[in-house]
């Protein structure tokens, strides 16, 4: 087979990027175009996602791709964070800025649904982990308020289906982001149209699901234009990023989970069907779609998002530090000073993550950390732990046992929390890649197009391109009390 020159857009939460990437002879290379930050900005007292920015960023990363001389480009695929999305009018506009799923809107969401559709109801249809921001309590949010949006729009498309929609033009609701709403049906595989008429809500913009990996069009004449380039395949990938990032998992067997480590940690094991039951509805986890149909049972934990806000906080006070700098702070900071659930409600908006913690210390009778250091150790200490609770309940679901923790994404850059999280689980961690998300939307794209035949090889491919490090536990005992204390706080 020749070379394939493929383009990924990877959106994460503090930042995207556009990558080149190079399928030849069984070897994946990478080349990073252009990188961008992400940031949401608050207008008419709504935290929205800056798209003309992200629009303009992507444009950039295409005309990049022309600049950087390749021999031509076979694909493009867009992956993001799940939940958000944007409205399409009838004739075609956007309609507003697409919220994020950090505002406030959905405060108390739950609670007020479930005193009209009970959550045993909603879990047993959708079989999705109860978050006040996923898509389905973002639109009752949006009917509390009578927005007129929701009467204006013909489609509703989840944001990497919004990005390809304005490359192509072609409306289409990828299934890997789809099961990220809790309104789709994993058994019946469509939309939860019963679910969403108990609940009053409006279905008419929601359109057919398609498969990861479905050649969706070609790159519109008008961005071709613009950006330099011939029109070419627009290729949907597991457009939701922990969908792409599971893909390339360079994992063989069964016998083992995974951690996609960014701003969320998402921890769980690859599946053929979901698992809906009293035990995964207790434990709050979550299916998901991913590639080739499979489901990603899985927990969504907070992740590295407190130490992003820790940085962030005191980066306004005019004290800047690189994570690895305030990694290495952590390091000298003396252990389990104390603990913190990372799911914590008010952990969750924007803002003085510092001050949250230690009023969360203060509500459950510890001494909170004294410096920076002992913050940030904090932070990867509790979330190391969280995997650890979360380790336990896979398990108990699955009814076996997990021998290997593979962590992939920029979170395994961190050694410290690798290393911990390898102590606190006592199994092995095998960290890497790095741009995990980024490779599995190349390498979905390349199996739609024919050049991977199946998981199995394109996993293959990935064990071939890119190094990872193998951690072994220790220091158990220390843990196992650690453990102890955690679970105290979580009440378990």
């Amino acid at each position: 087979m020749p070379a394939r020159n493929l383009l990924a857009f990877d959106l994460g939460a503090e930042s995207g990027r556009a990558l080149l990437g190079r399928l030849d002879s069984g070897r994946l290379s990478l080349t990073e175009l252009h990188r961008f930050a992400n940031t949401p900005a608050r207008m008419n007292s709504r935290l929205h996602w800056n798209l003309l920015s992200l629009w303009e960023s992507l444009k950039t990363g295409l005309r990049n791709a022309s600049a950087a001389g390749s021999a031509g480009l076979h694909g493009l695929g867009v992956d993001t964070w799940g939940v958000d999305f944007g409205l399409i009018g009838r004739n075609g506009e956007v309609l507003g800025l697409p919220v994020c799923y950090r505002d406030s809107r959905t405060d108390g969401i739950l609670e007020r649904t479930f005193q009209r559709v009970p959550r045993e109801r909603i879990f047993q249809v959708t079989g999705v982990q109860f978050l006040q921001f996923n898509t389905l309590f973002q639109l009752l949010a949006m009917r509390e308020c009578r927005s007129s949006l929701l009467e204006m729009a013909d489609r509703l498309l989840m944001m990497p289906d919004l990005l390809h929609y304005l490359f192509t033009g072609q409306a289409a609701n990828e299934f890997s982001a789809a099961t990220t709403t809790q309104m789709y049906d994993p058994r019946r595989k469509d939309w939860a149209w019963d679910l969403l008429r108990e609940l009053d809500l409006p279905s008419h913009f929601l359109g057919p699901i398609v498969p990861s990996g479905t050649i969706l069009g070609r790159l519109s004449d008008e961005v071709a234009a613009e950006c330099g380039v011939q029109p070419f395949p627009v290729i949907t990938p597991a457009s939701h990023d922990t969908g792409s990032a599971v893909l390339s998992v360079p994992a063989e067997g069964s016998d083992w989970c995974y951690i996609s480590s960014g701003t969320w940690s998402l921890m769980g094991v690859e599946l053929p069907e979901p698992i809906i039951n009293a035990k995964s509805l207790r434990y709050n986890y979550t299916n998901e779609g991913g590639v080739g149909g499979s489901f990603r049972f899985l927990k969504n934990i907070m992740g590295l998002w407190l130490v992003q806000e820790c940085r962030r906080h005191w980066a306004k006070q005019g004290q800047e530090h690189t994570y690895a700098e305030l990694t290495s702070m952590a390091i000298q900071a003396h252990p389990f000073q104390a603990l913190v659930d990372p799911d914590h409600q008010p952990f969750l908006s924007p803002g003085d993550m510092p001050v949250k913690i230690e009023r969360f210390c203060q509500q459950t009778r510890q001494n909170a950390p004294a410096d920076k250091g002992g913050f940030v150790r904090t932070c990867l200490e509790s979330l190391a732990l969280a995997y650890r609770h979360t380790l336990e309940g896979l398990e108990d679901v699955l009814g076996r046992s997990i021998r290997t923790i593979h962590i992939v994404g920029g979170g395994s850059q961190n050694e410290l929390l690798n290393q911990m999280t390898a102590d606190a689980c006592g199994r092995p961690v095998v960290a890497g890649p790095i741009e995990a998300t980024a490779i599995g939307n190349l390498l979905c794209q390349a199996m739609a197009l024919g050049e991977i035949a199946s998981l199995a090889q394109a996993r293959a491919i990935v064990r071939a391109s890119f190094p990872v490090k193998r951690y072994e536990p220790h220091n158990s005992a220390a843990w196992t009390d650690a453990y102890t204390r955690f679970q105290a706080i979580l009440g378990k």
